[in-house]
Parts: C-alpha cells; sequence; structure tokens
C-alpha cells in the first residue's frame, strides 16, 4: 500500500513537471520562455510568447494533466480516501510550480523553473467534483475581465475551490478534503505569485480586459 501511494504521488509530480508551455514555444519560435516576459510556463505567458492558441493548448494539456492524475489515481485502493487524493492534484501543482525538467543553477543556487499553478488547480478541481470546474470557469472569466489582473484570476482558481467544496461538506456531507486542497493549493498559488502580489499591492501590476481598455494601460510589467 505505501508503494502504490508514493508512486502515484511520484507519477503525479511528474506529470505536473511536464512544462507543456516551455515545449510548445519551443516548437513554434525556438525561443526559451523563461528568457520572455514573466519567465513562466503557463498558458498566460505562453501567449504572449507564441500567441493565443499556443497559450490556450497549454492551459488545456495542464487542465488535463491536473484532472487526468485524479483519475488515474482513484483506480487505485489507496487513494479511496479523500485525504489521500487530494494529495495527487497537489503533487501536479507542486510539479507544475517547480519542474524538476527545467532546473537550473545561477548564482550557486538551483532553481527550478514552472508555471503558477492556476491551469493545474483547475483541472484538480475538475477531476474532484467536475461541476466545481465548471462553476469556476463562470465565475473566473468575468473576475479576470472586470477586474482586470490576471494573477487575481489565478488566485480565484483555489479561492473558488475551497468555497464550492467547503458549501458541499456543509450542505451535502461531501468530503472536507476536498476544501482543503483549495486551501492547501491557494497556499501554493500565492507562493508563485508573490511578485504579482507585490505589484498589486503597488498599484502597478499590469491590468487586462475590460479595465485595460477603458484606461488605455500601457504598463510594461507581466504576470
Amino acid at each position: 500500500m505505501e508503494l502504490q501511494i508514493v508512486t502515484v504521488l511520484l507519477a503525479a509530480y511528474l506529470l505536473g513537471a511536464i512544462p507543456f508551455g516551455y515545449l510548445i514555444v519551443k516548437l513554434i519560435s525556438g525561443e526559451d520562455i523563461r528568457q520572455i516576459h514573466s519567465g513562466r510556463t503557463g498558458g498566460t505567458n505562453t501567449m504572449r510568447a507564441a500567441g493565443f492558441g499556443a497559450g490556450l493548448l497549454t492551459a488545456v494539456l495542464d487542465i488535463l494533466s491536473g484532472a487526468g492524475s485524479v483519475a488515474i489515481a482513484r483506480q487505485f485502493s489507496a487513494f479511496q480516501d479523500p485525504w489521500l487524493l487530494i494529495l495527487v492534484p497537489l503533487m501536479v501543482i507542486v510539479g507544475n510550480n517547480y519542474s524538476i525538467y527545467l532546473v537550473n543553477r545561477e548564482n550557486g543556487k538551483i532553481q527550478f523553473g514552472g508555471g503558477a499553478g492556476g491551469a493545474v488547480c483547475l483541472g484538480g478541481a475538475l477531476g474532484l467534483w467536475w461541476p466545481a470546474g465548471i462553476i469556476i470557469i463562470l465565475i473566473g472569466i468575468p473576475i479576470f475581465y472586470f477586474i482586470g489582473y490576471a494573477s487575481v484570476g489565478t488566485m480565484w482558481i483555489a479561492l473558488g475551490a475551497i468555497l464550492i467544496f467547503a458549501y458541499r461538506a456543509i450542505a451535502f456531507d461531501a468530503p472536507w478534503a476536498y476544501a482543503a486542497f483549495g486551501l492547501i493549493a491557494e497556499g501554493l498559488l500565492m507562493i508563485s505569485l508573490r511578485p504579482n502580489i507585490k505589484r498589486l499591492i503597488e498599484g502597478n501590476e499590469r491590468l487586462h480586459g475590460y479595465r485595460a481598455k477603458k484606461m488605455g494601460n500601457q504598463t510594461n510589467y507581466s504576470s
């Protein structure tokens, strides 16, 4: 049983660590996405580096890695326990944010490339209870468009998971472990988004959507 758990969690990390954005940008332009804009490998930065289609494909693949990992884990007896099951999408997020495939040494320090974890978190929510993912998307789109910050939209994904799964636990006796998934995922996302949160506090985070159009925002920060 212990070997089964360790194997599945390791596989989840390695799956999440596949840097789809890095690979797609390399194939399209030959550039290293880590040297472009925010340097992250997620859908937003891939879109900036290689266009909308490349960004969308990256986001879809990241979502599938999160959802697929949960679907696969459910086939193993150990992961019928909700508290063990949530470790699987959390490991995918860790892999996405700290990819072993993008390790480099700079100034004597080992650094991991990766994304911010938003899309894989959404995939994890979809895998745990698929309507949650749909609700998060439907609310997240207007949040992103009208508030205008990609980082806020990313943080909403995990916050939405907390709210939805906590409500289901209270109203329908669903597992509280799923709400814990959202809480821990929010922490992981916020750690990766520290530069963005600093810019939000300072008031110079890059705007998108309605407010960017209204204000004619030209700020050159990336999120």
